[in-house]
């Protein structure tokens, strides 16, 4: 049993001390020693990357390799010399450590300045080792320069940063450049499991990989998580321990929500997200956990991706046993709205709510077997069988769902060579083919749709007689007092465009009779309102003119006032500036002067 004093913690306690230990960081540490082998060191290092991946670590290492007596073959420190030892007790002169976040004045790099013209006691060279180097001032920066650049023969600089983008170009442009890593799950979970064999630590492999993946890619992290499940745990780790001591949702929750949502089962998602949130996992959690899983799944479901799978192999063998019974369409579906949950939770206004919704989403992605079958049975009730539900006769549901009063409108609309008063020029469609459920058509301003509602039933009976009468006198031509007092209400039937209203109020119109149609012509402005009526506008309301005079045989003509009646106003952007610049000489010598284009 460790005293307080005594106790060291795993982070500091299981240091690297060698470029043989130095984890996940190969490519550098061999770069490095090689350096050191040749005798081609540089005055100046950057080390940069993440935290927790080792780049303190390996400055020291490297600091103690290129002062050391007695190296070995692979050019990691003895540690027996006196540069060694001098540096292990916390007594070296020639290797020294700079915190740049608490040293980042001018007055603190003047300083060393000059401490860098002092040669080294012991050893061939001076270290000078800045952490957090991005934490030091524009000036101090600046300062700095000149050193880095041209530095004594027996200085050399390593520099460390966690955020390489803060750092000058000039500096970055004196030191050679090395980017760290993440350390991977598995060479994390391979340290932690030498740790707790030396420490007599029980711990299962899923336990390792949970603390692995939970920090990171960080193996300071990492053994830090390490310490806090021991606290918790004892010698003796459980998997269940572990996940609730560090807050993790266990696999077991994914794996028993996916195979509800295959079944449809909607309400068993539900009570385990509930029981989820009542251990204190927040739903940002879930949702992400849930996002990993449908991730797994995919890659179990092609094969030859197992190694983007950091886990244990028992789980694996669970990812590839339901990945199996997923296809690839569910797979990309589920995680791409879960995906979308995630990105918009913070927003929600309900974050239950939203996770909740997006957990029965995902349980109808995959119908439950029959219920395509079930589904039409509440529509069809008047089926004798479930057979004849689902695959009804095309007539016979016209014939028995459709009111009364449809049905002998229907035949009687049909039997009409002409088409009723308020309906297009255009023919239609037989009923009866082009609806495909037991609905009625409603005919209406000229345009033709399915519709069936209390409300246009009763609209259906009210105008039936007044179509009748339109149908009875479509082959005379109205009188032009008929059409005149349609005229008179046009502008009302565009309430909505008052410009356009007020046009049509202010228009004169002239009536004429040619090959058996009455034509109603009325003039406008300019050529721009003309093409704009005639494109978007003119056959609304030649429609409008049909149905109030009760016939078909009315045609609505719209053309440009003459300019002997008024003057034509300029109406587009292009016609006033024209107009401006026929009327002012001063704006036709501006864009003479300038060479301007006037179109």
């Amino acid at each position: 049993m460790y005293t307080m004093s005594e106790y060291i913690v795993s982070a500091r306690k299981y240091r690297p001390d060698s470029f043989e230990t130095l984890i996940g960081q190969d490519n550098i540490a061999r770069t490095l020693k090689n350096s050191i082998i040749g005798g081609k060191l540089a005055h100046a290092y950057l080390f940069c990357g993440p935290r927790g991946v080792g780049k303190t670590t390996t400055a020291r290492i490297f600091a103690k390799a290129i002062n050391c007596a007695h190296p070995s073959e692979g050019m990691d420190p003895c540690g027996e010399c006196e540069s060694c030892r001098s540096f292990q007790e916390g007594r070296s002169y020639c290797i020294h450590e700079l915190d740049a976040a608490s040293n980042n004045g001018v007055d603190d790099i003047k300083t060393l300045m000059d401490q860098v013209q002092i040669p080294p006691q012991v050893g061939k060279y001076s270290v000078y080792i800045i952490d957090e180097v991005h934490m030091l001032s524009l000036a101090a920066f600046n300062a700095f320069l000149k050193t880095l650049e041209e530095p004594p023969a027996h200085a050399i600089f390593i520099l460390a940063t966690t955020e390489k983008h803060k750092i000058l170009p000039t500096i970055l442009s004196r030191c050679q450049t090395f980017d760290f890593s993440r350390i991977s799950v598995p060479d994390m979970v391979r340290n932690l499991r030498g740790i707790a064999s030396k420490e007599g630590i029980t711990i299962d492999d899923e336990s390792l990989h949970v603390i692995a993946r939970k920090a990171d890619g960080a193996m300071r992290d990492a053994l830090t998580l390490f310490d806090q499940t021991i606290a918790f745990c004892g010698t003796d780790v459980k998997y269940a321990d572990v996940i609730k001591n560090l807050g993790v949702l266990d696999d077991e929750y994914s794996f028993s929500l996916v195979d509800a949502f295959l079944q449809g089962d909607y309400g068993t998602a539900l009570r385990t997200f509930d029981e989820i949130l009542s251990k204190g996992l927040g739903g940002l959690h879930f949702v992400s956990s849930l996002s990993a899983h449908f991730r797994n799944l995919l890659v179990s479901r092609c094969g030859g991706l197992d190694p983007l799978l950091e886990l244990p192999e028992s789980t694996r063998k669970r990812y590839a046993e339901q990945a199996a019974r997923c296809s690839v369409g569910f797979l990309y579906s589920a995680l791409e709205a879960a995906q979308l949950c995630e990105s918009q939770y913070k927003a929600a206004v309900s974050p239950r709510l939203h996770v909740e919704f997006l957990l029965m989403k995902l349980s109808f992605l995959v119908r439950r077997p029959g219920i395509e079958a079930a589904a039409p049975a509440p529509v069809q009730q008047a089926a004798p069988a479930p057979v004849q539900q689902v695959t009804p006769a095309p007539q016979a549901p016209v014939q028995q769902a459709a009111p009364a009063p449809v049905q002998q409108a229907t035949p009687a609309a049909e039997s009409q060579p002409a088409p009723a008063a308020d309906s297009a020029p255009a023919p239609e469609a037989p009923a009866p083919e082009a609806a495909p459920a037991p609905r009625t058509r409603r005919r209406t301003a000229g345009k033709s749709g399915a519709s069936l509602s209390l409300s246009s039933l009763r609209e259906e009976k009210t105008t039936a007689p007044v179509a009748a009468d339109a149908t009875a006198a479509d082959d005379a031509l109205p009188e032009d007092e008929v059409l005149l007092a349609a005229w008179k209400e046009l502008p009302g039937s565009q309430a909505g465009q008052p410009r356009l209203a007020s046009m049509l109020q202010n228009a004169q119109v002239e009536i004429s009779a040619a090959d058996g149609v009455k034509v109603a012509l009325f003039r406008v402005d300019n050529v721009s309102q003309m093409q704009w009526i005639r494109e978007k506008k003119l056959r609304e309301l030649e429609g409008f003119l049909q149905r109030r005079s009760g016939s078909s045989k009315v045609r609505l003509e719209v053309d440009v006032r003459p300019t002997e009646d008024k003057p034509v106003a300029p109406y587009t952007d292009h016609e006033k500036a024209t107009a401006l610049m026929e009327r002012s000489g001063e704006v036709q010598h501006l864009i003479r002067d300038f060479g301007l284009e006037t179109k």
